[in-house]
């Protein structure tokens, strides 16, 4: 009973794993819309956010179940309490990969990013995309010192976040107030992947070591 309990708690995290590699794939979907102004691109990563939605339900139900009829104690409680609030964790940040994409498709024909801001969102993607990477493979590998490094990473996506506003603060923005909305709101966007992302390599730290940090809240922005 105990074995087969164990399997069905490592596929849990294996799937977990592997929604991992779905929201990274779809962070990098609609980055490409955004910058390309892929009108069809920007409309698969709106329709695959219910696969996302889908993997996070399936999962939720499977950690629910597990939490009824096993019991479970000290670590594989705490991988399964975890568990729950990474696959949340994951759909929000689906969900935020599909509102860069709806931007997109707003926008469309024209970009919805000014030429001046193309090489800041890119470099802001590619973190997102870095730090979504690394929160998965860590949950694999329960790799405490590269979960810590999420936070370090996260240092950069708010450095460029603070660019953005420099630049739409300045008298050379001549753009309007709808361009400026854009980029906040899309700025805002891969911002809050990063921290969900972070927030991932603080679950995996309390599954390793049973301790949390101080600032550890179930993110739902």
């Amino acid at each position: 009973m105990r074995d087969s309990y164990r399997e069905q708690l490592d596929t849990v995290v294996n799937d977990l794993v592997e929604m991992s590699r779905l929201v990274t794939s779809a962070v990098n979907r609609a980055t490409q819309a955004l910058l390309s102004a892929d009108i069809q691109l920007a409309e698969q990563v709106i329709s695959d956010d219910a696969k996302i939605d889908n993997a996070h339900n399936d999962i939720e139900q499977r950690c629910f179940g597990l939490l009824a009829r096993q019991a479970p104690v000290a670590g594989e409680l705490r991988t399964v309490v975890a568990a729950l609030r990474m696959v949340a964790e994951m759909a929000r940040m689906g969900d935020l990969s599909a509102h860069v994409a709806k931007v997109a498709r707003l926008r469309y024909p024209e970009k919805a990013l000014p030429d001046a801001l193309e090489g800041n969102f890119k470099r802001m993607a590619q973190v997102a995309e870095e730090m979504v990477n690394k929160a998965g493979n860590t949950l694999h590998s329960r790799n405490v010192e590269v979960a810590n490094e999420l936070a370090e990473i996260d240092e950069e996506m708010d450095d460029l976040r603070r660019s953005q506003f420099r630049i739409l603060l300045s008298d050379e923005w001549t753009h309007g107030v709808e361009a400026a909305v854009d980029v906040a709101l899309l700025g805002r966007y891969y911002e809050r992947i990063a921290d969900h992302a972070v927030s991932m390599g603080r679950r995996v730290i309390y599954v390793v070591t049973g301790e949390t940090s101080g600032d550890d809240t179930w993110t739902t922005a």
